[in-house]
């Protein structure tokens, strides 16, 4: 499997299991707390296929990177959570690291 993808995996599988994390109100809810560790597991494992073809720095950058903005995102949307001005250039940050991560390092695996 492509590095990439198997990375992308693991990042949804993360997203869905931190999400699901905030709904399982501190595992007392049974199907939210299912989903926490299906999609963690899911994501460590896919993670785990990702790091045989990519370096572990570029690898946990992306994955730490993208789920952050997609969480931020979703507690957006879905937990109406407000995202302030500084917020915004943080994110707006990281998504300048990984997209330099992706298309200027040579460690990056393409």
């Amino acid at each position: 499997m492509n590095a990439w993808l198997s990375l992308t995996i693991a990042i949804i599988a993360e997203v869905i299991g931190t999400s699901a994390l905030k709904t399982s109100e501190g595992f007392s809810r049974f199907w939210p707390s299912v989903i926490v560790v299906a999609s963690y597991a899911t994501a460590f494992y896919f993670l785990s296929l990702t790091l045989r073809r990519m370096p572990v720095g570029i690898a946990y950058a992306v994955w730490a990177g993208a789920g952050t903005v997609l969480i931020t995102l979703i507690g957006a949307v879905l937990f109406r959570q407000k995202i302030d001005f500084a917020g915004g250039i943080g994110i707006g940050l990281i998504v300048a690291g990984v997209l330099v991560l992706n298309l200027l390092s040579k460690s990056s695996a393409h």
